[in-house]
């Protein structure tokens, strides 16, 4: 018998010997035999959850707490559904799905995970390579990161298809541990000046949310003067409540991460003895990572921006952090701006701010980055934001610009940025919150790699691990760092990158979803393992649940999808919604196709034993 083989057996004889164990006995094994819910862990701390939870606690404060673990534990459930049908039959997914459930749900879940693997490697090089930067202060060219991003990534994804399995795991948890302290010691060094007891509040479910803003806002609506002002801006806040509270319930698991857990557990050879196993492991290494770093993200970005906003956007000064701002000021106030200004006005300051962009982009060019870092934090190169914001400055109410910018989007390192004064200790704040950041974006490339490598050996029918492994692993890094040097920044090119990869992720969820409920509801494909009576009826309600939750956010992301196609004025969400319909009629010809078929064989038989 093989090492492995042995390991192995002596593993399942471990496990039956904590069956009936004390639960403090049985939860110190199983933390020891943990594995492949790390893997989750790894993938879904990534730029996705960062850039979700920092909105969350811009939009909702702490009254959004409740939100993302509630969601990750519907996403839970699934992923032990796909988990307990993979270790209990024992058959690899994909050919289970083909052969029992319908072939074009099994293609269309490989390439979905296939797409998003390809394509998400992108923000995460983004991620990984800014936060070096501006976080860390590490040297070097963009290609240069990038190199060393990939390099890491790929030496540790390739120890998956070689005996340093183990040596893989015990890496990931090390790199998941560092993404949950960083976060944990940010909201750490804020924690003399938090409100606790409205973060305690937070974890209650609200549904309220849905159809009112959040508590601040409905302060700073109140101050306005005009009612129809009051429902533009109590529309556009709930509007963005919304979109985020919908996208959480949507996206707590992505399509790739449900092909990675059965491939994950079978890989390492699990069975039947593990189901268990598998179940814990989903809590401790994705729910427990998950909740904890998510939540931390939204608690500092509650205390820093929720309600808040940068008075240099409303006094059009230049300063660093108004600068990244000003475009998503502008958007906010840019149909307010169309009632306050006559069109004549309006045409003005857009035709002088086009100039004076023009101008502030020369005088940029000709000067190195620390000279025009030191410039603008003295105000001496830029005094105004420009002619555009000086215009909305003094035609459109302060109430109104006050809203605008509580309501702007703010990413990682504004978030980093704004936590130096309120700590104190602006290289310490900078380096752990840097070291998170690169954390997660390291981890998910390895993730999205490894996926990847599943993906590609499932497609070609090789076996798991090998030579097609190790090819399939490298694409995503290989597409996610020439992506983001190349592609990424290019409007053009990201709208046809990410836009088909997540409409096609988004219809794909709640299709694979109910793929899993057909799969663990199938007494031909589970034979004795069929959940039975209280048991079945439990976990039917509760993928029901989520199955319900994955439609709603799936169907609400598709009709929020307003941007047009690029040359076109056809919004996206007709196409999107043609797809989904297109999708569904290829899976009733599959079914009807899969029927024929073994009709087709029935007769067959028959005339084979007639003959």
């Amino acid at each position: 018998m093989s090492e492995t083989n042995d390991s192995l057996a002596e593993e399942k004889e471990l496990l039956k010997s904590v069956e009936n164990a004390p639960a403090s006995k049985k939860i110190s094994t199983y933390t020891r035999l943990s594995g492949p819910g790390w893997l989750q862990g790894a993938i879904t701390l990534g730029g996705g959850s960062l850039a979700g939870s920092l909105y969350l606690g811009v939009i909702g404060g702490y009254q959004l707490l409740w939100l993302q673990p509630l969601m990750m534990i519907l996403g839970i459930l699934m992923l032990s559904i796909i988990g307990y049908v993979a270790l209990s039959t024992g058959e690899r997914p994909f050919h289970a799905i083909n052969k029992h459930i319908n072939p074009v749900l099994g293609w269309g879940w490989l390439i979905a995970a296939l797409m998003a693997n390809l394509v998400w490697a992108m923000p995460q090089f983004s991620l990984g390579v800014a936060a070096l930067k501006q976080n860390l202060g590490v040297g070097g060219s963009d290609s240069l990161l990038a190199l060393i991003l990939f390099a890491i990534s790929a030496t540790v994804v390739w120890m998956y298809d070689s005996k340093g399995v183990k040596v893989f795991e015990i890496i990931l948890k090390i790199m998941v541990g560092i993404i949950v302290l960083s976060f944990v010691g940010v909201v750490a060094m804020m924690a003399g000046g938090l409100e606790w007891s409205s973060i305690f509040n937070g974890f209650i479910p609200d549904i309220s949310l849905l159809s009112e803003p959040a508590d601040k806002f409905k302060q700073s609506l109140e101050a306005l003067q005009d009612n129809d002002t009051k429902d533009y801006w109590s529309e556009k806040i709930l509007h963005s409540q919304r979109d985020r509270m919908v996208a959480a319930a949507a996206t707590a698991v992505g399509i790739n991460m449900t092909f990675l857990l059965p491939y994950s557990l079978l890989r390492k050879g699990w069975g039947r003895e593990h189901r268990g196993l598998a179940r814990f492991d989903l809590g401790i290494g994705l729910f427990l990572p998950f909740f904890l770093a998510t939540t931390c993200v939204v608690i500092a970005s509650a205390t820093q921006f929720h309600g808040k906003f940068n008075a240099a956007l409303l006094g059009n000064n230049a300063t660093e952090q108004s600068l990244k701002l000003k475009s998503g000021y502008q958007g906010n106030l840019k149909k307010r701006a169309a009632i306050h200004l006559t069109t004549d006005e309006l045409k003005t300051a857009e035709a002088a701010q086009k100039k004076f962009e023009k101008d502030v982009a020369n005088q940029k060019k000709n000067t190195t980055p620390e000279q025009w870092k030191a410039k603008l934090d003295a105000n001496a190169t830029l005094s105004q934001l420009g002619p555009w914001f000086a215009a909305v400055n003094e035609n459109v109410p302060r109430g109104e610009r006050k809203l605008a910018a509580m309501l702007v989007k703010r990413d990682a390192f504004q978030l980093a940025g704004s936590l130096e004064k309120l700590t104190g200790n602006a290289t310490a704040t900078q380096t752990i919150f840097g070291i998170g950041v690169v954390g997660m974006a390291v981890s998910t490339i390895i993730i999205l790699m490894l996926i990847n490598g599943f993906c590609i050996t499932e497609a070609i029918g090789s076996p798991m691990g090998g030579p097609a492994h190790k090819v399939g692993s490298l694409l995503p890094g290989v597409t996610g760092a020439l992506g983001f040097l190349f592609l990424w920044s290019n409007t053009d090119a990201h709208f046809w990158l990410a836009v088909p990869t997540s409409v096609f992720g988004m219809v794909l969820l709640p299709i694979a979803y109910f793929t899993f409920f057909c799969m663990i509801n199938s007494k031909k494909l589970m034979g004795d393992a069929l959940p039975k009576g209280g048991k079945r009826v439990a976990l039917n309600l509760g993928m029901s649940l989520a199955l319900f939750a994955a439609l709603v956010g799936a169907g609400w992301s598709l009709w929020g999808r307003t941007q047009t196609i690029p040359g076109t004025d056809l919004m996206v969400r007709w196409p999107a919604i043609g797809v989904f319909l297109g999708f569904i009629g290829l899976v009733v010809i599959g079914h009807f196709w899969r029927k024929l078929n073994k009709h087709l064989d029935r007769i067959e038989k028959k005339l084979d034993h007639l003959g």
